[in-house]
């Protein structure tokens, strides 16, 4: 972490019901705060209601076993970018301060926190993930005297309790024209099978030698600070920067010293470059938004969904998105279908090369998903339901969704084909996308039960409604492995390779069940029980295995009042697409503002998973909302053809709906 001078503060300004990329917190009240998320795809930090300091810090792609249900858990790491003050001498927190106000900037991803002093001072103090340093956070705090005042800033390293071997270090570097403290912690995950590193330093405004005297306090093996000590005369403002690097083995043999050498790169760079190339990468991911007139709230919500997706993934990587994304450590950060069909089809039209990044992810664990076919039975690749590090099960025993909920694997290999058909990558294809397809369409030609013609049944799994397990015959199950082996067999044509007949054959006999009035089935002994989440009607959206109107509309019919108000928030948003797709904007728009609005939780209304819930940020629900709004009352289709858009129309209270940067050729669409 290095201190950075800069000239100008930043300071939040009062938020305007017009600007609808900001996002304040209402109300902070500490009992009852549920932190809003500031991540660059490898790091996140999760905001608190203390001042200057943050509630978690997570390192994507670094697990340990070291919680529940004896699997692997992502790590939680060094909280590196906490910082102490004290005025005059004594210790500010959140009960000797006012004017607490933390306002969340989404075009330029940082976490702007302002609070009085009683007469001595304002402080502001601006968080950010570095979009350009994948590593790497700044911190910039600017404070104001309002009388003469001595203040003593502190960089803190802190270590949470489950971390091992913890050793703090200090040491400064110097040069003929710069000093570099650098504040250092290093430790082992819980087991001993990472190392993780975290490493802080100063830098002042004053000229090399006016700098202030820093002082290292080591005082006790979780935590370690440097501070130094500053007079203010009234009206003075005093602004420093701090960036904060944290690596693992999990990214490097050496964290340790990586960890300082980024830190050092970070400091020489200046806080005004750091911004600068911040800036420039999040305004290179703003070309593709979505611009909505007529209802700001509704907008500001959508910008805000999307920040997060942006947020938690990056574009040249082998990461996914956890249902939580770097918020915490919900789901143990494991890897699910929420990938696939929620939050990946957004970021596939609006970020192809960050969806890339996910497919690669499921591409280096495919040799793990042979595996687990072959422990299985079955041949080809059987993907994991909870997948971590290595792609092999994590999901804890207990939990029957780890043996049984086999749509997933279909799900990949849709995703897979997606993504080529938005971007027409041949390579792509031929490396990547067609491996994973034939080994995904081998799969259900050997999982399927060939009973005879039309009933290659798929018996004994958990389709997406969750509540029903042990069940045949699931109409979502059996309609994505139709819809996959037909992908398969059209993956092989395209490259000139002669595709398995036994694909087609497969997929040309495995039934969808319907009851005697032709509403689908939900599987072979459903009968009208409540549902935890779509299921059903997942079948004519996403998969548009449906496009007959009279059946989408039937079984919507059916469905709608059986789906469970406890349950989590991307059902509705499938409802809300549909109705937009069969040209009902207002039903939709219930359905689009019931997705997420009653999941909002304080005091920046971060999305929890079902309504009333407390597991923000739910990041698969931000997925479903946007795609109502993309492939909803955006009317987009990826096919064959691309990206596509039909003709729909927008709630009353919205006047136009633009879609910006969509796909590889970075097209703009509009609803009027």
């Amino acid at each position: 972490m290095i201190l950075i001078a800069i000239t100008t503060a930043v300071v939040a300004q009062p938020v305007s019901t017009g600007n609808t990329w900001l996002v304040e917190a209402k109300g902070i009240d500490a009992s009852r705060y549920y932190g809003v998320t500031v991540a660059n795809g490898m790091v996140g930090m999760v905001s608190s209601p203390n001042p200057l300091r943050v509630q978690d810090v997570v390192l994507n792609g670094v697990y340990d076993n070291y919680q529940r249900g004896r699997v692997s858990n992502i790590l939680k790491s060094f909280n590196h970018v906490n910082m102490n003050l004290d005025v005059d001498g004594q210790r500010i927190n959140s009960s000797n301060i006012s004017q607490y106000r933390q306002v969340l900037d989404m075009k330029k991803a940082s976490l702007i926190t302002s609070f009085e002093v009683s007469d001595k001072l304002t402080v502001h103090h601006t968080l950010m993930a570095l979009r350009h340093l994948p590593y790497t956070a700044l911190s910039i705090v600017s404070i104001t005297a309002k009388n003469d005042v001595a203040v003593t800033p502190m960089s803190v390293i802190e270590a949470p309790d489950h971390l091992a071997d913890i050793r703090n270090y200090y040491s400064e570097i110097d040069r003929p024209h710069v000093k570099i403290p650098l504040l250092t912690s290093v430790a082992k995950s819980p087991s001993g099978r990472h190392t993780v590193a975290a490493s802080n330093s100063f830098i002042f405004p004053e000229p090399h030698g006016r700098e202030p005297k820093l002082i290292h306090e080591d005082w006790d093996y979780n935590m370690h600070l440097v501070k130094f000590h500053k007079a203010l005369k009234a009206g003075e403002t005093y602004t420093f920067s701090i960036v904060s690097s944290a690596v693992s083995t999990a990214h490097y043999n050496d964290p340790h010293n990586e960890a300082e050498r980024l830190s050092i790169f970070a400091m020489l760079e200046g806080t005004e470059r750091l911004l600068a190339r911040h800036e420039a990468e999040w305004n290179k991911l703003w070309q593709s938004d979505i611009v909505l007139t007529g209802d700001d709230q509704a907008q500001r919500d959508i910008r805000f969904a999307l920040y997060h997706l942006y947020s938690f993934a990056r574009e040249g990587t082998a990461y996914s998105l956890s249902p939580m994304g770097l918020s915490g450590l919900g789901y143990n950060g494991h890897v699910f279908w929420d990938t696939e069909l929620w939050m990946y089809p957004p970021l596939l039209v609006m970020q192809p090369a960050i969806a890339r990044s996910l497919l690669e992810y499921r591409f280096q664990r495919l040799e793990a998903a042979r595996q687990n076919a072959f422990a299985h039975g079955y041949k080809g690749a059987m993907f994991p339901w909870e997948s971590s590090a290595d792609g092999a099960e994590d999901t804890p025993v207990w939990a029957l969704t780890g043996p049984f909920q086999h749509h997933i694997t279909a799900c990949i290999g849709w995703a897979f084909w997606k993504y080529y058909q938005v971007t027409k990558d041949r390579q792509f294809l031929a490396e990547r996308a067609y491996p994973v397809l034939k080994e995904v369409a081998d799969f259900w030609s050997s999982r399927v039960e060939r009973k005879g013609p039309g009933r290659y049944e798929i018996n004994n799994v958990i389709g997406a409604n969750e509540w029903q397990e042990n069940i045949d015959n699931n109409a979502f199950t059996n309609a994505m492995a139709i819809t996959v082996l037909k992908y398969a067999t059209q993956a092989a044509t395209v490259l000139g390779i002669k595709p398995d007949p036994d694909w087609m054959l497969v997929a040309n006999n495995i039934p969808v069940l319907k009851f005697p009035d032709g509403v689908t089935r939900e599987n072979a002994t459903y009968s009208g029980e409540m549902i935890k989440q779509a299921d059903v009607n997942l079948l004519a959206f996403p998969l548009e295995f449906y496009t007959a109107r009279d059946q989408i509309e039937k079984d919507l019919k059916y469905y709608e009042p059986r789906m469970a108000p406890d349950g989590p928030a991307m059902g509705n948003s499938v409802l809300a697409t549909l109705y937009a797709r069969l040209g009902s904007p207002d039903k939709a728009q219930e359905w689009f503002v019931k997705s997420y609005k009653p999941n909002e939780v304080p005091p920046f209304g971060v999305m929890a998973e079902t309504a009333g819930g407390t597991n923000p940020y739910f990041a698969t629900g931000a997925g479903g909302m946007l795609q109502a709004v993309i492939f909803g009352f955006g009317g987009l289709s990826v096919n064959d053809q691309g990206v596509t858009q039909v003709k729909t129309r927008l709630p009353g209270t919205w006047k136009s709906l633009e879609l910006k940067g969509i796909g590889s050729n970075r097209s703009n669409y509009m609803v009027k």
